[in-house]
């Protein structure tokens, strides 16, 4: 337990002795020049604010024993990212963490949509990649550090990520992330603002992503699960279990599924990952109001070890299908809508 502000003071000259948040800058390979803001919460709980990549969290860990994913990638510099290459499956290089944010005007697979709304008759479609371009914009840091409330320290970060093109979208996120001194949970807020003057569509995703050591053969999935709506052909074809865990397996397939989710009594989803022989369980939880899908991917090939935990505002048919069948949001001028979710770790 961290002790208060005055003995905190008494007991050190600098409150990074029991922990904080500072701006370091990767210097080599694929991530040299991504500014990170390393949390500290002195718990065990320590995590990485990639600011340069849409401020998401990249390496996340508790009492030393990771749980952000870490794929062969590594944390990729955005520069190096080209978001039309590989018929649009070239997120998939960038594709690495503890959170990779998908949107803001698109999800899931590419495809070619109308883009007469931008009133700009030379753009007559927009092309989107695997899970849109946001993930891959650098955030303008507006700020960082730790603020004291009475007896309580809160370690906090915030930038804004703009999506912007001439004759198209202008799109704001702000992202604030927040974590308690002694605590052992991270909080994210999302505010996306259509900057601009013409109606937009919006999409948002979190690609949540856990490995080992948290997962491993036996680790398991809870959830409220009602009903399971939707599934890859891999699953019949593999039959992995998606509550327990197998091990790894060299050209798995990947897995996902659509699970409808029963919110608890005060509104909120809520999903975890449990290692019973570590003793660890890592939670998420959001309102279901803001993000009403729900997909679980499981990526069990060797080297890639990895499951993903995914809150949507829209069903796994896209982009497309949302168009047609009125389910897109549309965002009017100045219009936001914002989105909670809570990480614990126990």
């Amino acid at each position: 337990m961290t002790p208060d502000r005055r003995r905190l003071a008494e007991l050190t000259g600098d409150l990074s002795a029991a922990g904080g948040v500072r701006l370091v800058t990767l210097g080599d390979g694929l991530e040299r020049g991504i500014r990170t803001l390393e949390f500290r919460t002195g718990s065990g709980l320590a995590f990485d604010v990639l600011v340069d990549r849409c401020m998401d969290i990249g390496h996340a860990e508790h009492a030393g024993r990771a749980f952000g994913w870490r794929s062969p990638t590594g944390f990729r510099h955005p520069g190096l990212h080209e978001t039309a290459d590989e018929d649009g499956l070239s997120w998939l290089r960038s594709f690495s963490g503890l959170i990779v944010t998908a949107g803001l005007d698109h999800t899931l697979f590419g495809g070619e949509v109308p883009a007469d709304g931008y009133r700009y008759p030379p753009r007559q479609t927009v092309r989107h990649g695997l899970h849109g371009r946001v993930g891959n914009i650098p955030a303008r840091l507006t700020g960082y550090g730790e603020r004291w409330e009475g007896d309580r320290c809160v370690l906090w970060a915030e930038g804004e990520v703009r999506q912007a093109a001439v004759f198209a979208e202008n799109l704001r996120l702000v992202r604030r992330i927040e974590a308690d001194l002694g605590g052992d949970e991270i909080r994210l807020v999302d505010t996306v603002t259509n900057a601009g003057f013409e109606p937009a569509p919006h999409m948002f995703l979190y690609h949540i992503n856990l490995g080992w050591p948290l997962l491993d053969e036996g680790a398991r999935f809870e959830a409220d699960i009602r009903e399971t709506l939707w599934q890859t052909d891999s699953v019949a074809e593999q039959k992995a279990d998606h509550i327990t865990f197998p091990g790894p397996a060299p050209g798995f397939v990947e897995q996902v599924y659509e699970h409808v989710l029963n919110p608890g009594d005060d509104g909120m989803h809520r999903v975890a990952v449990v290692n019973d022989r570590l003793g660890m369980k890592v939670g998420v939880e959001w309102p279901a109001a803001e993000f009403p899908y729900f997909f679980e991917w499981l990526n069990l090939r060797s080297g890639n070890y990895a499951v993903g935990l995914e809150p949507s505002t829209h069903h796994v048919s896209g982009d497309a299908a949302a168009r047609e069948d009125g389910s897109m949001i549309w965002l009017g001028p100045l219009e936001s809508r914002v989105y909670h979710t809570t990480f614990r770790v126990s």
